[in-house]
């Protein structure tokens, strides 16, 4: 996909910049060098970023020196690990890549594991296996564990063991003046709670401790039934997670496969109603909870299966690849059978390709539901069902025509949307222009309130829209 960029804007001194380069391990590249555009470029393929320099990091003493170049040189600063979860471009300003931060350490006596920032979940999920023991990953293993985490982090052990970020045991951050610190509820407690699902907007996160959980086989997977068949679906699904137990976090959703030569042939071109699941306690008693719907009708495909843990990517499918696409979400107030027609009137194609892959619906709930709200800034915790649109954009014009879609389908469920969002679920500038409906009321005062006090120039200006409080 091209984008027509603006011209860069190097303004920061030559010299300086050379003293930089003195004391950064990692390397440090102009618009000039070779690797900018490799290094410049998001997963989404949809953004075209055009920072004014880029540092890639080694270690946390680099981040510290590319955080100080930046407050002296008048820089804003900006954090990409995958390139996932872009948010407001970096357009002019200092990009930090963490992905060579890669050290991981898992403890399994005390099941805690150390994460640098440019880990990828994958990793983390691999070495805690090894003993036994599992992450609060998402969907998609080759996410960065730490910005996912900012941002909530709701995965297949969710209602079971909570969000990611209510795992976290200490943050290792550079704030805006170039201090490293340590966050915790005993250290540095109120930044502790504001990067508890406050994004990035407090400092540059180089490293994270999180505890494990004793999860090594889970039963889940996929039954796919014919489209025509959504309504009744969404219908059984509202009754069947009405009384999940917690150890069953589960989906429901409408998805289109493209009709491309990769996919499989049974699934290539075609659209289902899907039912996803994962359960994390024993396995025969996940399968007898799955029976609920192979008693009820045999589906096209079922692959629900006993399966490691290791191998729950297999679950959603994720693509791994960059892509070009566009996406949104929102939480609902409930899961009726005016949301499952309107679901259906916007996803399942009618009369041509459809401009949506898929919505899905998560059950979140229990344990996530149990949290003091006031623990930690994330908010929202008594929203049940959160929705999840992404549709593909190749052209401009398919970017175009996908947000408008999105924002015709948000305006039919407005009365049963629930009013927050969940903030890993969007992208781009609607993180920004929905971030307060992400948090309480309360909690955004103190965010801001907190902005003031770690980064009162906005310097991290490039992820969630928390202004300063005014003084």
């Amino acid at each position: 996909m091209t984008i027509t960029s603006s011209p860069i804007n190097q303004n920061y001194d030559l010299q300086e910049l050379d003293k930089l380069r003195t004391r950064v391990g990692g390397q440090v590249i102009t618009p000039k060098d070779d690797g900018y555009d490799t290094a410049r470029q998001a997963w989404n393929l949809t953004v075209n970023q055009r920072p004014a320099l880029i540092v890639v990091a080694q270690n946390a003493a680099d981040i510290v020196e590319a955080v100080r170049f930046a407050q002296e040189q008048g820089l804003e600063v900006a954090v990409k690990a995958t390139g996932h979860g872009v948010i407001r471009e970096a357009n002019n300003s200092l990009l930090i890549v963490t992905s060579q931060m890669t050290d991981i350490h898992v403890n399994p006596d005390a099941q805690t594991a150390w994460v640098s920032a440019g880990v990828k979940w994958g990793r983390v999920l691999e070495e805690a296996q090894s003993v036994g023991l599992a992450p609060l990953l998402g969907s998609a293993p080759h996410v960065g564990a730490v910005g996912y985490t900012l941002g909530g982090g709701m995965g297949w052990l969710a209602r079971k063991y909570g969000l990611a970020v209510d795992s976290v045991n200490q943050f290792e951050l550079v704030t805006a003046d170039g201090r490293l610190l340590r966050a915790s509820t005993a250290e540095n407690a109120d930044l502790f709670w504001g990067l508890c699902g406050g994004g990035g907007s407090f400092g540059v996160v180089t490293g994270m401790e999180i505890r494990l959980y004793p999860v090594s086989t889970v039963y889940g997977g996929n039954l796919y039934y014919p489209v025509h068949k959504a309504k009744e679906v969404f219908a059984k699904y509202r009754r069947w997670v009405a009384n999940a137990p917690d150890e069953l976090t589960s989906s429901v959703l409408l998805k289109n496969y493209p009709p491309f030569p990769q996919v499989p042939e049974f699934l290539r071109g075609q659209s289902f109603v899907m039912i996803r699941a994962c359960y994390c306690g024993p396995v025969e008693q996940g399968e007898e909870i799955l029976n609920y719907w192979r008693a009820w009708l045999a589906p096209l495909k079922d692959d629900m299966k006993a399966m490691p843990f290791s191998q729950v990517a297999t679950i959603s499918n994720d693509p791994v690849d960059p892509v070009a696409g566009h996406g949104s979400g929102a939480w609902l107030n409930s899961l009726n059978d005016e949301i499952a027609d309107i679901l259906i009137r916007y996803i399942v194609p009618h009369s041509g390709p459809p401009l949506l892959g898929s919505a899905e619906i998560r059950h979140a709930g229990g344990v996530i539901s149990k949290v003091d709200p006031a623990a930690t800034a994330y908010g929202n915790r008594d929203a049940d069902h959160i929705l999840q649109v992404v549709g593909g954009a190749p052209t401009p014009e398919a970017h175009e025509a996908v947000r408008h879609h999105i924002v015709q389908l948000r305006r039919a469920l407005t009365p049963h949307l629930h009013g927050g969002v969940f903030m890993n679920f969007l992208a781009g500038e609607e993180t920004r222009e929905r971030t307060q409906q992400g948090f309480s009321p309360e909690a955004y005062i103190r965010l801001q309130q907190l902005k003031a006090k770690f980064d009162p120039q906005n310097r991290f200006s490039h992820s969630y829209d928390i202004p300063p409080a005014a003084k």
